[in-house]
């Protein structure tokens, strides 16, 4: 019988070898050698850690959780198992409990870069941009041949304001792997190119190399028309936009009735709420509207205030109002989910809500929320939270257009896919602009709407009229918004520490040609004054 010392040597390389397996993704032949190991060690810590990772690759976050949870108990010493409990935590929408696990594996002082980065990306991802840096920076040190790790720090920096040090960072991601399509493309986005300093020649080579790879044709085709706008040829521009986005177009499901039916859903759930309330206390400032219309610009203005702190773009309100419905769709955001509103629990909504974000981000007094897509949740909101103030803005509907179609969103959020086409953000637009019409007709004093091009023109007047509405008196740093070092984790992270510029106003003129089938239907939805267009 082989001793004791010869099963711990027989497991310890049978477990090297299913880290091995699993890092190209031989998923059959890890789990094989880690149910041995299992066999005659039963309580195999990193057994079931490696498992974990194995599920959890497959996406299966709720069993892969339990796996490390049970490594976790195993050995109290792993690390690892806690950061990837926090990972498919949060994959599970449960942000307290993975920032939790995720501090909990930090404080055990991991040293491995797998760990150390999984920690950030936890904390990162529950928006504690500023918690999460540190960890990144030691990750992308103790591996600097792993992209990935440069990427991620590269990105927190960026966040965090610090542009001269992302730009190093995004640029030793893209030296880490020849093949890396990200580092190029994201430097342009963040610097102004020129004639004498781009990098058009290696985003066209990129661009052809990566042809079969709809993302990384998203990646080098937006930063080409980043380029072409910086030299001021609209044309350019507007044609890599279209190039960037043409195979992707074709993979996405999209369908501009599905959002039509979440609009006319929004209006009616407010419709049955009227007059319906909670009594929740709390009092956030929500600011939403489309996206790149200036909500992360008003956020730095009201988050400059003394009493207020930025929340930045929070899923909770909706993850709240899911669980509390119940409805079976794999979408937190569906009609079938704001028609189940009728029977919610307001109050339970409202304190569910302000639970979540006082004990996973610390947040206490007057803090803004700025998830975009909370427009659509505005009259639940009003109803769930009676001291609650929704700001919702707006701008010029062709700027708007041209705004999100210009836009490289996250692949994986499936909200906003409309802007793969100039068409079906068009008519997002004119089903948004119906809805909010609709809210600003029926809902009570505690909804507000801000145009964007109103704060750009005069902007003392503006954030006065936003502050009074909020209840708060005037203090003058709201104007030096640009000063305000708190992390900025949207694609406006890098404007918003600029003096206010008035350059993107009106800046659909110079696109004017190209976006004509945007206009049109603007223009037949009432949205766009026919006068304001070029004829000829």
């Amino acid at each position: 019988m082989p001793s004791f010392a010869s099963h711990t040597k027989s497991n310890a390389a049978r477990l090297a070898e299913a880290a091995r397996l699993l890092s190209v993704k031989a998923y059959q032949e890890a789990h094989r050698e880690c149910l041995e190991v299992l066999k005659t060690d039963p309580g195999n810590a990193e057994a079931f850690y490696l498992l974990g990772i194995l599920t959890s690759d497959h996406a299966n976050f709720a069993k892969a959780e339990e796996l490390f949870a049970k490594a976790a108990h195993l050995d109290a010493g792993h690390a690892g198992a806690r950061a990837q409990r926090a990972r498919c935590l949060l994959a599970l929408s449960r942000r307290t409990e993975a920032v939790a696990a995720a501090r909990d594996a930090a404080a055990l002082a991991p040293s491995d870069a797998f760990t150390l980065d999984t920690i950030g990306v936890v904390l990162s991802r529950a928006g504690l941009h500023s918690e999460a840096l540190p960890f990144y920076a030691r990750a992308a040190a103790a591996n600097p041949e792993n992209a990935d790790h440069h990427y991620n720090h590269a990105a927190a920096l960026q966040f965090a304001g610090e542009m001269e040090a992302a730009r190093a960072a995004y640029r030793r991601c893209a030296e880490a792997d020849p093949d890396d399509t990200r580092g190029i493309p994201a430097i342009v986005q963040i610097t102004k190119q020129t004639a004498e300093a781009n990098e058009i020649s290696a985003l066209e080579q990129m661009f052809a190399q990566h042809s079969g790879d709809a993302d990384a044709l998203l990646r080098a085709g937006h930063a080409l028309a980043k380029t072409y706008e910086d030299l001021k040829q609209p044309v350019e521009a507007l044609d890599w936009l279209g190039r960037a986005k043409a195979l992707k177009r074709t993979q996405i499901r999209h369908e501009a009735s599905a959002d039509a039916a979440l609009f006319e859903a929004a209006m009616r759930a407010g419709d049955t709420l009227r007059g319906r309330t909670s009594s929740a206390t709390g009092a956030p400032i929500f600011i939403c509207g489309m996206p790149r219309t200036g909500t992360t610009l008003l956020d730095r203005i009201l988050s400059s205030h003394s009493a207020v702190t930025s929340g930045g773009e929070l899923t909770d309100f909706a993850l709240c109002l899911k669980r509390l419905a119940k409805t079976p769709s794999n979408l937190v955001l569906d009609p079938e989910t704001l028609e189940a509103v009728s029977r919610v629990d307001l109050t339970a909504l409202g304190e569910g809500y302000m639970h979540s974000v006082r004990t996973s981000l610390g947040l206490s007094g007057r803090f803004t929320d700025k998830m975009p897509l909370n427009i659509l949740l505005a009259p639940v909101i009003l109803a769930a939270l009676p001291e609650a103030r929704v700001i919702c803005l707006r701008r010029h509907p062709a700027d708007t257009v041209l705004s999100n179609y210009r836009q490289m969103f996250a692949t994986s959020f499936s909200y906003y896919n409309y802007a793969y086409t100039l068409e079906d953000t068009a008519r997002y637009y004119a089903g948004f602009d119906r809805m909010v019409r609709h809210f600003e007709a029926a809902l009570p004093e505690r909804f507000m709407v801000v145009h964007y091009e109103k704060v750009v023109t005069g902007i003392e007047p503006q954030t006065r009229r936003m502050l009074d509405f909020c209840g708060l008196p005037f203090e003058a740093q709201c104007l030096a918004f640009h000063e305000n070092e708190a992390p900025v984790a949207t694609a406006s992270s890098a404007q918003v520490r600029e003096p206010l510029y008035a350059s993107a106003l009106a800046r659909w003129k110079r696109y004017e040609a190209g976006l004509s089938p945007a206009l049109d239907i603007l223009e037949a939805a009432g949205c766009l004054d026919p006068a304001e267009r070029t004829r000829g």
